[in-house]
């Protein structure tokens, strides 16, 4: 029986315990905070029915790793797939370019750009290979197949909103994975997601498994016989294998035994962190019934997205309020994160009145806000060539993050799939 720890609670970790602890393996997670979900997590207010995630998340068609466990847990009845409607701004209107058709009707660049732009998305979509995409960045790529004026008015600013100073060095194949992968109909789990959480670590725990929350670990060190140490505080623990997978600074921290050179890469690894605010509201915000607004900082927006989420899912889950988010993604230094909540709610209330003329701040019930500097790789071009294999330089040592998804995009989709990928490695190994 293999001994395997696992760092993280997460997606990724949940399904590599649920994997590992099915096989025989003697399984224990362990999760510094006092829930399961890692970024996928929610809370839930006593009048509510359902949780909302401390960071927006949803599920595409298109996510069959995830869909796929779902299915084979036999969840699949408790997946709902609305379709709510994107939005995008030009000239103080908000548009969908959700489709086709709504691309052809999109005013923000002349007809003929609009028909470029239809052509390169299928051609990503059904055509291009990722591999000789990394070789070029994104902002090269586009402004010169569909033209700048198509570029500036509707990829730019969604690329200099999610990579800030950054976004020149972020690679062609990240942006195909997003085209590739990506579907208008969004889902979600009954309950929330915290509530699929809950229920697989409930299936780790019926398999065998030992989930242990508001318990950090300090360092991971080898014993010499292939084993490991596993510090937590005053304790410590053998194991055969350790998974980690919190983010690549974080592992570099617990095993500070590993290779200098392969230390040097883990730090290297650019990522941006995400602030969110949640917001509760005695009414509607999007008076068209939006869900998701993509908002251009050049215009003066003060974050990168609005999303009403009870224009996604029913408002009677929520005691009757409509919830809504601003989310950005940042450099881990910007003051979005040094701020107070109050401080930020200030510099965000004007911008809701640029949704919603009719908003007034008495319209806010409460706020709540969620901070954390990791949470979006930054790929350069030939990123490929420094994503570490999950077998790291230490016998038994494992590492499966959001950093190795790459080509795709963060989610919990690819969480589960390279969370499963590592437990298959793990139960092959000696």
């Amino acid at each position: 029986m293999k001994r395997v720890a696992i760092i993280g609670a997460g997606a990724g970790g949940l399904s590599a315990a649920y994997d590992l602890a099915r096989a025989g393996c003697q399984v224990t997670v362990y999760e510094s905070d006092d829930h399961v979900g890692g970024l996928a997590s929610g809370f839930k207010q006593p009048n509510w029915d359902w949780s909302v995630e401390r960071y927006y998340h949803h599920w595409f068609a298109s996510d069959k790793h995830i869909l796929g466990l779902i299915d084979e847990l036999g969840w699949s009845a408790r997946v709902i797939f609305p379709r709510p409607v994107t939005v995008v701004y030009h000239d103080e209107q908000f548009y969908p370019l959700d489709s086709p058709m709504a691309v052809l009707r999109f005013p923000g660049f002349p007809f003929l750009d609009r028909l470029r732009v239809g052509a390169v998305v299928a051609y990503l979509r059904y055509v291009a290979r990722w591999e000789p995409l990394e070789r070029v960045t994104a902002h090269e790529w586009l402004s010169n197949r569909v033209g700048k004026r198509a570029y500036s008015s509707l990829w730019e600013p969604l690329l200099i909103g999610k990579f800030g100073r950054h976004y020149k060095e972020v690679n062609m194949a990240w942006f195909w994975a997003r085209i590739k992968a990506r579907t208008p109909r969004l889902g979600t789990y009954k309950g929330g997601f915290q509530a699929f959480m809950d229920d697989l670590a409930d299936r780790v725990r019926s398999e065998g498994g030992e989930i242990r929350l508001q318990t950090p670990v300090t360092e991971i060190q080898p014993t010499g016989d292939h084993g490991l140490q596993v510090q937590l505080e005053g304790e410590r623990s053998a194991f055969d294998h350790c998974l980690v997978t919190t983010s690549p600074p974080l592992l570099a921290n617990l095993a500070p035994s590993l290779p200098d050179p392969y230390l040097k890469g883990l730090m290297e690894m650019k990522s941006m962190g995400a602030v969110v605010m949640i917001l509760s509201l005695k009414h509607r915000l999007s008076e068209q019934g939006h869900y998701w607004y993509n908002l251009p900082k050049t215009a003066g927006f003060p974050f990168l997205s609005l999303v009403e989420h009870t224009n996604f899912v029913p408002r009677r889950h929520f005691g009757g309020e409509h919830i809504v988010y601003c989310g950005d993604y940042l450099d881990p230094d910007h003051e979005y994160f040094e701020i107070s909540q109050y401080e930020l709610l200030e510099k965000f209330i004007p911008a809701l009145a640029r949704i919603n003329p009719a908003f007034e701040p008495e319209w806010i019930n409460t706020s709540w806000l969620f901070r954390t500097r990791y949470a979006q790789p930054i790929p350069p071009i030939n990123h490929s060539r420094s994503i570490p294999d999950l077998q790291t330089p230490i016998p038994g040592l494992w590492f499966a993050s959001m950093s190795q998804v790459y080509p795709w995009d963060r989610g919990t989709n690819f969480a589960v799939e390279i969370g499963r990928q590592a437990a298959a490695r793990i139960l092959q190994a000696n």
